[in-house]
């Protein structure tokens, strides 16, 4: 009896991640930032890049996503996504479109993304070659890709809401970025975070630097006032001693005018009380 054959299902296709270091940055700048958001959810798995195959018994089956989010399967690391092992399918996929996978990305893919029910089909195009406008997002509805342009903001960024990560992306100066409007702010990159946590530690630094200088200066000011208290009570207690030799002084003199007077007037009196010849 033969033995079944083992299929093998390759972690990898031998392509580039990137075609170019302009659709590496958006690349990594997205899954950076999702897994991050979701690195706290047990049931979140974010993969980029990552073999996602459909059809078991078949590795020809496959597709991969440059970034994608599936929301209900174990957050941990994969070799593969292989969808017969999981839940379900990705609810979110990210293509960063490039000369050599826009034809794919516009076809193929997207045909297979709405057979697997991929809820948000995102594509951006960093050097605006391909795609007009450059970031478009598909919504399924119905069993069908629903087109939702994005909208342009006043300064010309490019706003796309994300109903699944409850997001938006944008592009902003030719710059792709995740926008969380609940507490207004983008989220921010690992090279951006430490970048930030420097200039905090720095900014703390300098804090510290100058209240460490601030002490000081209260300290020396402290001596000095010290050193002025003792000088001023050194110079009244100096004027303390020459008043009272002044008033010494004057007393013995007052004392020695006394005695003189009574000498003089004891002299008088004394002439006066000598018998007449």
């Amino acid at each position: 009896m033969n033995e079944p054959v083992e299929i093998e299902y390759p972690s990898s296709d031998g392509e580039p991640l990137a075609e170019s270091y302009f659709q590496l940055m958006p690349l990594f700048y997205a899954f950076d930032t999702l897994r991050r958001r979701y690195a706290a959810c047990e049931d979140v798995f974010v993969a980029a890049a990552l073999l996602l195959y459909y059809q078991e018994g078949n590795p020809a089956a496959r597709v991969a996503p440059d970034v994608f989010v599936v929301f209900g399967a174990a957050n941990r690391p994969r070799h593969s996504y292989q969808l017969w092992k999981e839940p379900k399918g990705p609810d979110f996929v990210l293509e960063i479109t490039s000369a050599k996978t826009q034809e794919k990305d516009q076809g193929p893919k997207r045909e297979t993304y709405r057979q697997l029910g991929v809820r948000e089909y995102f594509q951006y195009d960093p050097t605006q070659d391909y795609l007009d406008p450059p970031l478009q997002g598909l919504e399924l509805i119905g069993g069908r890709y629903e087109r939702r342009p994005p909208e342009e903001l006043a300064d010309g960024t490019l706003r796309l809401e994300s109903k699944v990560l409850a997001l938006e992306l944008r592009q902003e100066a030719e710059r792709l970025r995740f926008y969380d409007p609940a507490p207004q702010g983008y989220l921010l990159s690992s090279k951006e975070l430490e970048r930030q946590r420097k200039r905090a530690e720095e900014r703390r630094d300098r804090a510290e630097e100058l209240l460490k200088r601030e002490q000081q200066r209260r300290k020396r000011a402290e001596e000095r006032l010290q050193l002025t208290v003792a000088a001023r009570r050194q110079a009244e207690a100096r004027l303390h001693d020459v008043a009272a030799r002044r008033q010494a002084e004057a007393a013995r003199k007052r004392a020695e005018a006394r005695i003189a007077e009574l000498e003089a007037m004891l002299r008088e009196r004394g002439g006066n009380d000598t018998p007449g010849r």
